[in-house]
Parts: C-alpha cells; structure tokens; sequence
C-alpha cells in the first residue's frame, strides 16, 4: 500500500517521458495522491464506521485492484491522475483500518507496539518498494509497478479473508460528539504536534540527495548506502517507538524521541564532516523520527476512544496535508537560503512540536489532578 504512494516520486522522470509532460508536471501526481489521501479517506471512513473492520479492509484492497487496472489500461496524463486519486483511497482506507484492527487486537499494554508494527510498512516501502520500483522501471515499462501491487493486493484480500478475525465497527458518533471531538483543544494540540513533527521530517527528505552532496561530506557513490542505511534506522525506530510507549507512556517517549529528532537535525547542519559522522547522525535521525510515530497516533486514541477511526483517519490527513506543505517550504527555504537552511527549517518545526507537546501534556496533568 505504502510503494502505491511512495514510488511515484523514483520513477517521475519516466512518467514524464511517457506521457509527454515535464517532470514538474509529473510531480503534481504526488500533490494529487497526497490532497485524495487527506480528504477522501477520512470521509470514506466515517461513511463505512459500522462495517465490520476486515470487510471495510478488503473493501479497501479492491479499490487498490482497481486503481491499479486504470493505471495500466488507461491512456493519457489525465486518466493517470484519475487513478491516483483512486489508489489514493484505497490505500489510505486500508492503512488506517490496519492500525485500527491492529489496536484492537492487542493486548493492554501493547496497542502502541501493535500500531508501530503496521507502521513498519512505510519503512518498507522506502526501503524496498521504491528502490524494486525503480529498477522494474528502467529495465521494463513502469506499468509493471503496477501490475505487481494490483497482483500483491489480490494476494493480500485473501491473506486479510483468512487471517484477521472479524471485529466489529464502531457505531458512527452523533454530529454534535463528533463537533464537541472536533473543538477540543487537546486533540487539535495533538494534531499541531503531528504537522510539525511531520513538517520537520519531510521538509528536509525532500531534499535529502542534494543537502548530503553540498553540506555533508557524502559523496554520490556514497548516497544510496546512506539512504539505505537510513531507511533501516526508520524501520528499527518504528518497532522500538512503539515499545518505548507502552514501556515508560505516551508522554515521556514522544517528548523523548521528538528532542533527539531536534538534536539529530542541528548535528547534521554543524558536525557531518565525514562519512561516518554522517551516516551515524542519518541512523540517529531515521530512529528518532520515526519512533514518535507510534506515541503520537496512539495519543489520539486514547484521547478519543470512541472514535479510534475518526481520529486515525483525521491522524493520516494531518500527514499528507504536511508533506504537501514541506515541498513548498523546504523550496522557499533553499532558493531564499541555502539547502542548508532546510535542516535548520526542519529542527525548527520539530522544535514547535515539542513545544505543542510539553504544553499539551502539562494541560492534560493539570486537567486530571483538578478532576
């Protein structure tokens, strides 16, 4: 589900070719992918909140089939963007419904290793989705992509058919909950600390290749081992989020792993003077960035338990509304500056989240000592 979203960006420039744009052009395919995601999944969601959570996921990975078929058989630049939009659904749909079931179905005590778990999927998909993705594209056409996550998918309802136990839906929140959810100012505090975390991670990945060749030490045969290797700290920092949560709670992991987030961006900008430095702080940056994932979604649930989808679903807009805000950020910040200043962007937004964070957790302390 992940590659069906993350591979666009290491093939645009045989997108481009194909249909006779430029790259630029090509980009918007991510912006469309990104803006479908953020609206269309939360509102199917809510829609579908009484169905039984291994259909509604099933119901997903059809819809990942069928964009996959209108990648491959439609023709034009146009129909492309129509099938991003439906892919975009349906991979969104059956990531919040995975960390949904996968809540669930863990024992008290390990909902937030359960959510880094499925997390890890994302880890996967840069780490081998895009690469596999990029290859298939040099070597063949890149429809093949395609045909191989519509294929993977078909696998994937009947491994979901015969492996997740059905769980009940939750039964859809009056309108005035869901308002009264909405206004809440914990929540749209936990929601400022995902943007800005999220802000701060991608503003500056978004320009990773050229911020290790003009700052770092890093030299271009060196680039795809770094990236791998970074690629591994973001898997490793999933799983160990997820298990620092449940281990020591929600507030002293995400504070914890959010700091380090900080310190890893202003060593990157002052101390990556050689190539082990720079790997070494590349792997600190991946673990620490990716192991508030899990503290931050599971946040969300606790503060809202009774509609564990609705804020998982709103969890994933906040995400794709940020990364569609970094590019254009990070690109005011290099053509204004420097690549430079995007790490300095970056350890700033991450700084804000901290700050929401540390306010947002006294409120909470304060609010449960009154009660």
């Amino acid at each position: 589900m992940s590659t069906s979203e993350y591979v666009i960006a290491g093939i645009l420039d045989n997108i481009a070719q194909w249909a006779h744009v430029s790259v630029a052009a090509a980009g918007q395919l991510i912006t469309v992918f990104a803006v479908a995601n953020a609206i269309g999944s939360p509102l199917f969601v809510m829609a579908t909140a009484k169905m039984d959570r291994r259909k509604l996921m099933i119901v997903s990975l059809w819809i990942v089939v069928l964009g996959s078929v209108l990648t491959i058989t439609l023709p034009g630049f146009g129909f492309l963007i129509v099938s991003r939009i439906v892919l975009a659904i349906g991979a969104g749909v059956f990531v919040i419904v995975a960390k949904t079931i996968a809540a669930k179905l863990a024992s008290p005590g390990k909902q937030a290793e359960a959510i880094g778990t499925v997390i890890i999927g994302f880890s996967a998909a840069l780490i081998v989705g895009v690469p596999i993705g990029r290859v298939i594209a040099s070597s063949f056409d890149w429809k093949y992509i395609f045909v191989g996550i519509g294929l993977l998918s078909l696998f994937a309802i009947v491994a979901v058919y015969r492996m997740i136990p059905s769980t009940e839906g939750e039964a859809p929140a009056p309108l005035g909950k869901q308002i009264a959810l909405v206004k809440n100012p914990m929540i749209w505090t936990g929601f400022g600390i995902t943007f800005f975390w999220q802000l701060g991670y991608a503003v500056l990945y978004a320009y990773i290749v050229p911020f290790l060749l003009e700052v770092t030490s890093i030299g271009k045969h060196q680039i795809s081992l770094a990236l791998f290797i970074f690629g591994i700290a973001t898997l490793v920092g999933s799983k160990f989020g997820g298990f620092l949560t449940d281990r020591i709670g929600i507030p002293r992991s995400l504070l914890g792993g959010m700091a380090v987030h900080v310190v890893a961006l202003v060593l990157l900008s002052t101390m990556a003077e050689s190539t082990v430095v720079t790997i070494t702080l590349l792997m600190l940056w991946g673990l620490s960035a990716w192991s508030s994932g899990p503290g931050l979604q599971f946040n969300l649930v606790a503060l809202a338990p009774e509609a564990s989808g609705m804020m998982l679903s709103l969890y994933g807009s906040i995400l794709q509304i940020s990364i569609a805000a970094a590019g254009g950020i990070g690109g005011l910040a290099a053509s204004r500056y420097s690549v430079h200043a995007v790490s300095w962007t970056a350890a700033v937004s991450v700084g804000i989240a901290v700050a929401l964070g540390v306010i947002s957790f006294r409120q909470k302390h304060y609010k449960e000592a009154y009660s």
